[in-house]
């Protein structure tokens, strides 16, 4: 598999996640305080947030390079 099919999967792959949930998101459990049998822990949610037409076009772009990829064999 080709470098250039590689990116247009991940892009694709991107492009259906932004238009699917407007971004990508997770969570990051951080340890606040860890003192011997007491633990306190925290979640932060964190993320980017992307305009339908961001993942539209991550879509589309991806879908070229997986074709223009696919093409390129000598």
């Amino acid at each position: 598999m080709s470098v250039t099919r590689v990116v247009g999967l991940v892009l694709v792959i991107i492009g259906i996640v932004a238009l699917l949930w407007g971004g990508v998101f997770w969570t990051r459990d951080k340890t606040v305080l860890d003192a011997g049998p007491l633990e306190v822990k925290t979640q932060q949610h964190e993320g980017v947030a992307m305009p339908p037409v961001i993942g539209g076009g991550l879509l589309a772009v991806g879908v070229i390079l997986l074709l223009v990829g696919g093409r390129q064999r000598v």
